[in-house]
């Protein structure tokens, strides 16, 4: 009998115990919860948001939904530079003497300036191949001049050097100090190959860019080169591209001298044309009529193709001065449109034609561009 009580309050005494423990033995999962929820609200406040798993959220479902984002409409800037029938620049113009067309569509110009001073990130792609070699003296002092022209003791001015033989090489990275870029020029040296479309599209994705790019400040490049290309990975046409992508204007100072053929002219023409600059010749045309060019009588009396010495030496330096001078002055001298496409259209590349009402002036500017997300 004493055996069966004892037996009975020991059954009593684990069930109390088993009933005391339970709560216990619930929290791990309990706590598993707890701290799910709490690593979630250590979380980043910026951390994203996990899936949706298509469970309605209440306090979600209160707030509006979000306004759609539109990337097909995007703010189109256009460089453009007016001359008059003589080369000169027109800059007294005004928003209302401009009309812009897309697709042969008018736009509604949104902003529009002429000032003088705005912002420029400026590439110089200096030709290093063997065919510079004959007059590299002249295109090595005229880059330094036009370094040292276009990148003045002003912040809002900056450069950057990129040399193309065999490969194209960035020197000097984005800087508003001409000194690194005018050092690396007195040091360079012409020799074998010629990458110059590598050397363009390095300019448009190889290099530091500049906070405000492509707006202000905005991006030129001038190429001192005879536009010849033999050693580049990429094609005239995927730079062309690029390049008008990037939004970048390209000037180009041929190397080609008067008297000598060059079958690559078309690809400087190509560059600048259908990015809205222009190409500048200072060796052609300039000193066809000077003494001693080309043929010069020697001691037995007969001519010989060689290059003469004091009036030839000037006026090389005339053509190459007025080229510099005639880059820099377009760099300072355009006028700055942009606008928002008005026309619906699903082409990835799109026409632009700038119009001027004035008789007898010549525009130069971009020939289309290339939709975002196209």
């Amino acid at each position: 009998m004493l055996s069966l009580k004892l037996a009975g309050l020991t059954a009593l005494l684990c069930a109390s115990a088993l009933l005391a423990q339970t709560p216990q033995s619930q929290k791990p999962v309990s706590t598993g919860s707890s701290s799910s929820s709490s690593s979630m609200s250590q979380a980043p406040a910026s951390a994203p948001k996990a899936p949706d798993s298509g469970k309605d959220n209440d306090k979600n479902a209160q707030l509006p939904p979000s306004p759609p984002i539109r990337v097909n409409v995007n703010e189109v800037i256009v460089p453009v530079t007016v001359t008059d029938d003589k080369g000169k620049f027109v800059s007294d113009l005004d928003k209302k003497d401009f009309q812009v067309f897309e697709d042969n569509q008018p736009q509604n110009i949104e902003f529009f300036t002429r000032d003088r001073n705005q912002p420029v990130v400026i590439g110089f792609l200096i030709d290093l191949s063997s065919s510079s070699k004959v007059h590299w003296k002249n295109y090595q002092d005229a880059a330094i001049e036009l370094v040292q022209t276009l990148l003045t003791d002003e912040k809002k001015f900056s450069g950057y050097l990129i040399t193309y033989g065999q490969d194209a090489e960035l020197q000097v990275d984005t800087t508003t100090d001409p000194e690194p870029i005018t050092e690396k020029l007195r040091k360079a040296k012409p020799g074998s190959g010629a990458a110059l479309f590598d050397a363009v599209y390095m300019s448009c994705m190889n290099r530091k860019t500049v906070q405000g790019e492509p707006i202000a400040p905005r991006r030129v490049v001038v190429i001192i080169g005879d536009g010849h290309d033999n050693a580049s990975k990429r094609t005239l046409d995927q730079v062309i591209e690029l390049a008008s992508k990037k939004l970048v204007t390209i000037y180009c100072i041929s190397t080609s001298a008067f008297g000598f053929a060059n079958p690559f002219d078309h690809n400087l023409a190509r560059l600048a044309e259908e990015t809205g600059g222009r190409v500048v010749y200072p060796l052609e045309n300039v000193y066809k009529d000077t003494s001693g060019y080309l043929s010069q009588p020697s001691d037995d009396g007969n001519y010989a193709l060689k290059v003469g010495t004091g009036e030839y030496a000037s006026t090389v330096a005339r053509g190459m001065y007025r080229a510099i001078a005639d880059i820099a002055g377009e760099v300072t001298t355009q006028y700055i449109i942009r606008f928002v496409p008005q026309n619906e259209s699903d082409r990835a590349y799109r026409n632009l034609k700038v119009v001027v009402d004035l008789p007898n002036v010549k525009i130069r500017a971009r020939k289309g561009y290339y939709a975002s997300g196209q």
